[in-house]
């Protein structure tokens, strides 16, 4: 026979315990401890149910169920593989202020121009705010039906009385369940309104997106039950002080989950950017040192990214470091690197790095760039024609190959570039583009001629590359 028994669970985390405690050993947080009842026992049953419908052989069960409708705004829909599938719930987190709202408005908007009944529900704002909003971006739609709501069951009485074939929420932190334990925004309130949602998303098959808040560390607040029960998890990012916004994916069941959408912020709204390459580049007419231009990979698409370095004499007895837009540890391996390998004294020198139009390069294919960009920055020399560098770049200062390397080459040679420094053993030819093969840094460095004058051979391959 099962025993009845009264556990404690902490309504902020989830975390229970056997008896009463004034301080959750989880999450350290005071007077959260709440009575449950609970069963124990290993004599309990489950009681048989009803299935919703006959099992089928795999290959009767209609593809056309789980296809994709498209937005409206092809930078989304790349991310989410051609666009929203019926019944799909989609998690969108971002910081304050960065344009989850304005985004998803502007979706909402396309999708209700299309004849398709939308409803958008604020329960952070009112419905006169959300109102001004739309009216600046241009997103107002017949079909496009608003609500200000904070309690889940008027949420579900507008989906049944409006019967949206989309539906917005900003944001689930925000929206709170009667009669459900834990404050707003807390784990109980979060899992029980997500779930809710999720269950009308199956049975109306209703697309639902989702607004979500991020903590200090920039993961989803809330529970980590929270990803797990939505389809789709979307991070939105960008510095407020930056237009650019960049939207990823990190959990995707009906598409890939590697692939970014760009836009831009602007005073009408947000903006497409169909080609982010040029906005990750300066445009300047002569080069200048400590530059380097390489292309990165984020998903199946490849992106322009351009190395700034700033290399200086210190007078402390430990150089600074100071790194933006990159790993600041990979920084610190390659600057060793170059250090050791080829010869670039670095030891008595502050070295500055940073990426151009807020871009994050984390593609090790960008190693050989920021090794040239330093290099070049601490010769004061720059490169006598525009070069593309893609490489990982090993302790021993040997360039690895990296993957889609036809694709990066292929990007440059569209945006003007001509000569690109490639690991060894690449076997790519692109008509109009001459591909130089270099095993380590160091030729690399030799290479292009990243040396003082007096310590630089005058026969050296730099004059038949030029040649060339």
């Amino acid at each position: 026979m099962a025993k009845n028994t009264t556990a404690h669970r902490c309504s902020e985390c989830g975390w229970t315990s056997a008896r009463w405690v004034g301080r959750c050993n989880q999450c350290q947080s005071w007077g959260s401890m709440a009575p449950q009842a609970a069963a124990s026992g290993s004599g309990s049953a489950v009681a048989r149910g009803t299935p919703t419908g006959p099992a089928r052989p795999i290959r009767d069960v209609p593809v056309s169920e789980a296809a994709s409708v498209p937005t409206g705004v092809a930078e989304l829909d790349r991310v989410l593989g051609q666009g929203l599938v019926a019944g799909a719930v989609v998690l969108l987190a971002g910081e304050p202020g960065v344009g989850k709202s304005t985004l998803l408005l502007d979706v909402a908007s396309r999708w209700a121009a299309g004849g398709r009944r939308t409803l958008y529900v604020s329960a952070e704002e009112s419905a006169a705010q959300v109102r001004l909003r739309a009216g600046r971006i241009g997103a107002l739609a017949e079909e496009l039906y608003l609500a200000a709501e904070t309690d889940l069951g008027a949420i579900l009485a507008h989906i049944e009385q409006s019967a949206p074939e989309l539906l917005v929420l900003d944001s689930v932190q925000a929206v709170t369940v009667s009669g459900s334990d834990g404050v707003t925004g807390g784990v109980a309130q979060v899992r029980e309104v997500t779930n809710a949602l999720v269950r009308v998303a199956k049975q109306r098959r209703l697309p639902v997106l989702l607004v979500g808040h991020v903590t200090k560390d920039g993961t989803v607040a809330g529970p980590r039950l929270l990803e797990h029960l939505v389809d789709v998890v979307l991070s939105f990012e960008g510095d407020r002080h930056s237009g650019l916004r960049l939207v990823r994916a990190s959990k995707n069941r009906f598409g890939p989950a590697d692939e970014v959408g760009c836009f831009e912020m602007t005073e009408d709204g947000i903006r497409e950017v169909a080609d982010p390459s040029r906005l990750f580049a300066s445009t300047r007419a002569e080069p200048v040192p400590g530059t380097a231009v390489t292309v990165t990979l984020e998903g199946r698409r490849p992106l322009l990214g351009e190395v700034q370095a700033l290399v200086a004499v210190s007078a402390a007895q430990t150089p600074r470091r100071v790194t933006h837009g990159l790993d600041s540890g990979r920084v610190s391996v390659i600057l060793a690197v170059l250090e050791r390998k080829a010869r670039v004294r670095l030891h008595n020198k502050e070295a500055y790095v940073s990426t151009v139009g807020g871009a994050r390069l984390i593609d090790p294919a960008a190693d050989l760039a920021v090794a040239l960009a330093v290099a070049s920055a601490s010769a004061e020399l720059a490169f006598h024609r525009p070069v593309i560098a893609l490489g990982e770049v090993g302790l021993s200062g040997e360039l690895r190959r990296v993957a889609g390397l036809d694709r990066r080459l292929a990007e440059a040679r569209r945006l003007g570039f001509e000569l690109a420094l490639v690991p060894p053993g690449t076997a790519v030819k692109l008509p109009g583009m001459k591909i130089v093969e270099v095993a380590t840094v160091e030729a690399a460095v030799d290479l292009l001629a990243l040396r003082p004058p007096k310590r630089r051979n005058p026969n050296g391959p730099i004059l038949r590359l030029a040649e060339g």
